[in-house]
């Protein structure tokens, strides 16, 4: 009966107007769908050990540089632990692209670009920054629900601690902008 529903569901799901066609390499089942977003989450967090450096280089705030810093040995940490992630099943650790952290830090470069050096920046690079962080969270919140749903609980255990950092990186984020930097940025215009 169950086989039944399934197909069912998938001929309904083929032919409901306005429906995407999957590719052919569509994922079958949420494992699937588990390890391509492991793929996504390794390649972003190699693109984001690139992306850090240069954004302690444009920031001025000591606070946010350390902040930068920090998370990108914070960030090698994530990458080690994916790799055990993916050995815990027994998978090749590679990455696939990420659309999403491609864009995102194509927009911090931007922001680079079309700003100052100074508070403004720091102030505009923090909300870049965030919006990685917030794409992070719910990226390792997925991807740990899913690891428990699958009984991976050893993937699931290395997911949520990773989970925890990126909170952490999100508080310190809003606590170094709530401090100073964006009273200074709102000010900078009066100087």
């Amino acid at each position: 009966m169950k086989a039944t529903n399934e197909k069912k569901v998938k001929e309904e799901g083929a032919s409901k107007k306005g429906a995407v066609k999957a590719k052919p390499d569509a994922a079958q089942g949420l494992r699937d769908f588990f390890e391509d977003g492991l793929k996504d989450i390794f390649w972003a967090e190699h693109a984001l050990i690139k992306a850090l450096p240069k954004m302690a280089k444009n920031a001025t705030s000591s606070k946010l540089i350390h902040a930068f810093e920090h998370h990108l040995k914070e960030t090698e940490e994530h990458i080690t632990r994916l790799e055990k992630v993916f050995d815990s099943l027994g998978l090749k650790a590679v990455g696939k692209k990420c659309d999403a952290m491609d864009g995102l830090l194509k927009e911090a470069d931007g922001i680079m670009a079309e700003t100052e050096l100074g508070v403004v920046r720091d102030a505009a690079m923090i909300a870049a920054a965030q919006k990685v962080e917030h794409y992070e969270i719910a990226t390792y919140g997925t991807l740990r629900t899913y690891a428990t749903t699958l009984g991976e609980s050893k993937a699931a255990t290395l997911l949520a601690k990773t989970l925890e950092e990126e909170k952490k990186a999100d508080v310190t984020l809003t606590e170094i902008a709530m401090a100073d930097i964006n009273v200074e940025a709102a000010h900078a215009d009066e100087k």
